[in-house]
């Protein structure tokens, strides 16, 4: 941890930083299970939904 006094003597401390670093592109095979999971939370919505508009 870093510690810095101002003129005033007031402390602060400051946590480490992390390393940084990029991130990578997803892959076909990355975006294919997203658009899947995609399509599976929609269904799950639209049929939340409609139990909703039966039930009511």
């Amino acid at each position: 941890m870093t510690t810095i006094s101002d003129e005033n003597g007031i402390i602060n401390n400051f946590a480490k930083e992390p390393a940084m670093y990029y991130a990578d592109a997803p892959s076909s095979q990355d975006k294919r299970g997203y658009v899947i999971w995609g399509a599976i939370a929609l269904l799950v919505v639209i049929a939340s939904i409609s139990t909703a508009a039966v039930v009511s």
